[in-house]
C-alpha cells in the first residue's frame, strides 16, 4: 500500500503539532515548508522539506517555494484518470493526499496602525491560496484543511476509516474557497482603496444566528455580523437573559442604540417602538433618565425596547419590572438588577459595548436588484445663538432643550417633529406624508401628556425640533397655537421668510442649523 502524504504550510499554528502527530501515527508522510517545518522538527515530528520534493530551492526570500509541478501536479491529478496518473509517473511526481494550509495574516497586518503598503504586500500569500485552490478543485481525491477547528474531525475520520469521507472533503473544499475568497476580497479592498477605485463593493459578513422569521412569519431571515467590531453594536452584544432576538427586535434595538450613541456619558434613556423613540430623556442618573423617559409616553412603551447608557441598578430594575418590555440594553447590569429582571422569563437583557466613541461607518440598504451605500448620519451640529433668524432670541434654557430635541429628531422617521422640555420628549410625530401632520401629532400628544399633570400646554414653554425645513409657515402657526416658545429646524426652504415672519408674529425664537436629518 502506497504511503499517503500530507503537505503542511501554515501561519496560524494553533493545534498543528497534535494534528500532524496524529497523521504520522496513522502512517502518513509529512511534507512541510519553512517555519512550519522548523516547528514540527523541534516538536519531534519527522518531515520532508518542500525543496526535497520539488528539487528546487526556495527563492526570492521565500516568495517562491510551492509554485511547482511536483506540488500542483500531485494535488490536481485525478486518481480515476489513467492519463493523469501516467503523466505523474513519467515526471516522477508523487501524490499528495491532504493539504493543511492557512494564509499569511494580511488582515491582521493592515489592522495595525502605521502599517506601510510595503509591509502589507509582504503579507500577501501566493503559494498558500494556490495550494488551497488546487486541492479544493480535486476534492474528490484530496482533503484540504484551512481551519484548525477541523483538525479533530479530519484526524478522527482518517484514524477510523483510513481517509476522510467524501462528503467531508466536499464541505472542506467549499470552506477552502470561502477562505481564499475572503482573503482576496480583503486584499482587493485594501489595494483598491489605495488606488482610489470605487466601482466595486465587497462586503464580508459571517452568520451570527438564524432567526425564526423576518418581519412577518412567512419571511425567512438570518442575522449576519460584520468582521469589524464596533461599539453600540448588537453583533457584539452579550445576551444575559431571555429568548432569542427576532428580526424586528434587532431592527428596533439597533435604532435605539443609535439614539443612545448621541449622548455619550450623559445619563440617558430611550424607549422605542417600531424604530421610533416613544420617550427619551436625560437625567442626573439612570433612575431619573428612565423615569422621565417612561413618563414621556406610558402607553407606547408597552411591548417596547429600552436602551440606556447607564449601569442598570436594582432601583432602575424595580421601576422597569412591572412594565411589559421586549428588551433592555445597557453597558452593564448589577447582579441585584439581574436578580429582579430575570424573573421575567422572556425579557431579553443585553450588555452592549458603549465604552468608546463610535467611528464613522458605511450604511447599506438593499433595493430590488441593487444596494444603496452611504455614510451613517453621525454628525450633529452644536447649536449656537448666532443661528437664530428671528427677532426673539432663545434663552439658555431653550438652547439646551433645542439641542436635546435636535439630537432626538434625527432618529425619528421623516417627516419628523419632536416636542421637548427639560431634557425629555413630550410629543413625537413620525413618518407623516406632510410636516404639518407630524407637527400636529407631536403637539397633540404633548398637550395630552401635560393635561394629565394639570398643566396647560400654552403655559409650558415647550420647544420644537424638525428634521427638515418647513415648506410653508403653517407648521409655525400650529406650534404657536400650542404655545411653543422656540423652534430648531434646518432652514433652506424657498419660503423660509414665511416661517420667520410667523415666528416673529408670535414671539417664537427660531434657529436654522443648515443641516437636515431625513431618516427614511
Amino acid at each position: 500500500m502506497v504511503q499517503k502524504r500530507a503537505l503542511v504550510s501554515v501561519s496560524d499554528k494553533t493545534g498543528l503539532v497534535e494534528f500532524v502527530k496524529g497523521l504520522q501515527a496513522a502512517n502518513w508522510q509529512i511534507i512541510a515548508t519553512g517555519g512550519t517545518q522548523k516547528l514540527l522538527e523541534e516538536s519531534g515530528v519527522a518531515t520532508i522539506g518542500i525543496s526535497e520534493v520539488t528539487g528546487f530551492p526556495e527563492i526570492c526570500d521565500g516568495r517562491v517555494k510551492t509554485l511547482h509541478p511536483k506540488v500542483h501536479g500531485a494535488l490536481l491529478a485525478r486518481r480515476d484518470e489513467p492519463s493523469h496518473m501516467e503523466a505523474l509517473q513519467q515526471n516522477g511526481i508523487g501524490l499528495i493526499d491532504l493539504v493543511c494550509v492557512n494564509l499569511y495574516p494580511f488582515r491582521q497586518t493592515i489592522a495595525k496602525e502605521g502599517t506601510t503598503m510595503a509591509e502589507a504586500i509582504e503579507k500577501i500569500d501566493i503559494g498558500g491560496p494556490s495550494m488551497l485552490r488546487s486541492a479544493a478543485k480535486n476534492w474528490n481525491d484530496v482533503t484540504v484543511v484551512c481551519d484548525p477547528s477541523d483538525y479533530e474531525r479530519v484526524l478522527s475520520e482518517i484514524q477510523t476509516e483510513g481517509n476522510t469521507k467524501k462528503e467531508t472533503r466536499l464541505e472542506l473544499s467549499a470552506k477552502a474557497y470561502t477562505h481564499t475568497a475572503e482573503y482576496d476580497m480583503c486584499i482587493a479592498t485594501y489595494m483598491r482603496k489605495a488606488a482610489g477605485l470605487n466601482e466595486k463593493l465587497f462586503l464580508e459578513y459571517d452568520l451570527k444566528q438564524g432567526l425564526r422569521y423576518g418581519e412577518n412569519p412567512h419571511q425567512d431571515a438570518k442575522f449576519y455580523a460584520s468582521m469589524e467590531q464596533v461599539p453600540y453594536s448588537l453583533a457584539s452584544a452579550r445576551q444575559l437573559h431571555g429568548k432569542e432576538l427576532s428580526y424586528n427586535n434587532i431592527q428596533d434595538a439597533n435604532a435605539a442604540l443609535n439614539i443612545v450613541r448621541e449622548f455619550g456619558q450623559t445619563p440617558f434613556c430611550v424607549g422605542l417602538k417600531h424604530m421610533n423613540p416613544c420617550g427619551a430623556a436625560i437625567g442626573k442618573d439612570g433612575v431619573e433618565a428612565w423615569t422621565k423617559a417612561y413618563e414621556a409616553d406610558k402607553v407606547s412603551i408597552f411591548g417596547g425596547i429600552v436602551a440606556t447608557n447607564c449601569v442598570v441598578t436594582k432601583e432602575m430594575a424595580e421601576l422597569m419590572h412591572p412594565i411589559f418590555l421586549e428588551i433592555i440594553m445597557a453597558p452593564q447590569f448589577t447582579q441585584e438588577a439581574l436578580d429582579v429582571l430575570t424573573t421575567k422569563k422572556n425579557l431579553r437583557l443585553l450588555e452592549v459595548d458603549m465604552t468608546s466613541a463610535a467611528t464613522q461607518q458605511m450604511q447599506y440598504v438593499s433595493v430590488n436588484g441593487g444596494m444603496l451605500a452611504q455614510q451613517q448620519d453621525m454628525e450633529t451640529i452644536t447649536l449656537k445663538a448666532d443661528m437664530c433668524v428671528t427677532e426673539t432670541k432663545p434663552t439658555d434654557e431653550q438652547m439646551t432643550d433645542m439641542q436635546f430635541g435636535w439630537r432626538i429628531v434625527k432618529h425619528v422617521k421623516s417627516n419628523a417633529i419632536v416636542v421637548v422640555k427639560n431634557g425629555r420628549t413630550y410629543g413625537v410625530g413620525a413618518g407623516q406624508m406632510n410636516r404639518v401632520g407630524s407637527a400636529g401629532i407631536a403637539l397633540k400628544q404633548a398637550e395630552e401628556s401635560l393635561a394629565a399633570d394639570g398643566i396647560d400646554i400654552k403655559q409650558a414653554g415647550l420647544v420644537m425640533a424638525s428634521d427638515g425645513f418647513f415648506p410653508f409657515g403653517d407648521s409655525v402657526e400650529s406650534a404657536a397655537e400650542y404655545g411653543i416658545s422656540a423652534i430648531v429646524q434646518p432652514g433652506g426652504s424657498v419660503r423660509d421668510a414665511e416661517s420667520i415672519d410667523a415666528a416673529n408674529a408670535h414671539q417664537i425664537a427660531m434657529l436654522f442649523t443648515g443641516m437636515r436629518h431625513f431618516k427614511h
